[in-house]
Order: structure tokens, then sequence, then C-alpha cells
């Protein structure tokens, strides 16, 4: 009953802005150039080296208790079985830079011309 209320106490117009743009960092190398794709990636590692979290987590209710990020409460919406911790370290270290790699090899090695900008 606590899991529930926790995950719909999140479930806002700012969850699904942080969403939506999620979304777009996973399919944006398919649509937008690299050079915005690059500096986006590169906000957001900012924002967790500056930070030290994901400035949107807190708009929509999000606290970054017990390793919890917006992927770990996207997974426990879809009853995706997954480590916090480990999802934490890989998100905040590794998935974006990897992200900002394959953008570049998608674009410039194999020249995938962006579907709009």
């Amino acid at each position: 009953m606590q899991k529930e209320k926790n995950i719909n106490s999140v479930l806002n117009a700012a969850f699904w802005f942080h969403l939506f743009i999620t979304a777009l960092a996973w399919i944006g190398p398919f649509l937008f150039s690299w050079y915005w794709m690059i500096s986006a990636y590169g906000i957001v590692i900012l924002q967790f080296m500056v930070f030290g979290r994901c400035l949107l987590n807190k708009s929509h209710g999000l606290k970054d208790e017990n390793s919890a990020t917006f992927y770990s409460v996207v997974f426990e919406l879809l009853e995706i079985k997954h480590n916090p911790s480990r999802l934490k370290y890989w998100v905040r270290n590794w998935f974006y830079p990897f992200l900002a790699v394959f953008t570049l090899v998608l674009q410039i090695l194999f020249k995938w011309e962006p579907l709009l900008f």
C-alpha cells in the first residue's frame, strides 16, 4: 500500500514532462543533430556533477532516498525488478555518456541524417 502511495504521489504533470524529455534523450540521436544532442547530454551530466541529482525529480515529488531515480520509478511502474542503487550508478555515470558516443557514431561515422534538425 505504501509503495502505491509513493508511486502515485509522483505521477503529475512534471512526471509526464520528465518522461517526455527522457524519451527524447533515447530517440534524440535519430531526430536531432549531434551538436544539439551532445549539448543536451552535457547539461544532464553537468547537473549530476554539480547538484548530485536530477533537478526535475524534485519537481514531481521524487526524493533522492534509497537511491531513487526517475528510471527506478518507471521500472517500478512497469513492475521490472531492479537494484535501485545499481541503476542509479549506471544512469548517472554511464548512460548519458554512452548516448553521446552513440549519437556521434551514428551521425558522423555512419552519416545518419537527423530527421528534424
